[in-house]
């Protein structure tokens, strides 16, 4: 098993690797396998590049991410300039259906709403806005239409695992009430706890993933 010292070098070594990073001022601290990353960016992109980053290093099991975003008076926008931004990338993004988005900006703050038949269509809206120059923060409170009965919702998710090289099907249980699928079970890495959390993702009708798997010790060959 990984030291915390260990995982924090790792840590520091992966947002070093990252390009968009390199320019950054970033703090990292560990404890237990829990990774705290403070510091300030300046672009929204960057904060979320900084938290992806972290969830590819082995030995990670929980990420509190305090980066604050920091806009020089030369990216600045007003709230009104900023959601005529986003309503402008949505707009231009083809998977994300506009017209069932509601945008409100307050403070630099974006907060997504509406319901959609798919999460990557959720997950599109927030990708068109993550570059966008003066945004804080993006909340997505977009939710999903249901659109298959839930008999087959189960069945299509052990599915998507069996097909998925980087998850082991056998050691994660699904369960599955309404529009909510829970996970539970043991998983090799942070990187395969979130490919299965994706997966039942992509299940149609699904509103709600519950997270209860655990990251099991990873065994070394020396």
């Amino acid at each position: 098993m990984k030291s915390d010292m260990e995982i924090q070098k790792d840590v520091m070594d992966q947002l070093m690797w990252e390009p968009i990073l390199r320019a950054t001022d970033l703090g990292v601290s560990v404890k237990n396998g829990v990774v705290t990353l403070s510091g300030m960016v300046k672009f929204y992109s960057q904060k979320m590049a900084a938290e992806h980053a972290v969830k590819k290093v082995a030995g990670v099991k929980a990420v509190a991410e305090e980066i604050q975003v920091g806009n020089s008076p030369l990216f600045r926008k007003t709230d009104s300039e900023l959601a005529e931004a986003v309503l402008h990338a949505l707009k231009w993004n083809t998977l994300a259906p506009d017209d069932k988005i509601m945008v409100k900006v307050e403070d630099g703050i974006v907060s997504l709403e509406g319901e959609l038949d798919w999460d990557y269509q959720r997950i599109a809206a927030c990708k068109s806005i993550d570059n966008l120059a003066g945004i804080k923060a993006v909340h997505n409170f977009i939710t999903l239409k249901p659109a298959i009965t839930l008999a087959d919702i189960k069945q299509k998710i052990r599915a998507a695992f069996e097909r998925i090289a980087t998850i082991d099907a056998e050691k994660i249980i699904v369960e599955v009430e309404g529009g909510k699928v829970m996970l539970s079970g043991k998983v090799r890495s942070f990187a395969e706890q979130e490919d299965a959390i994706n997966a039942a993702w992509s299940a149609p009708g699904i509103s709600v993933v519950e997270n209860n798997m655990e990251l099991e010790d990873p065994v070394y060959a020396w």
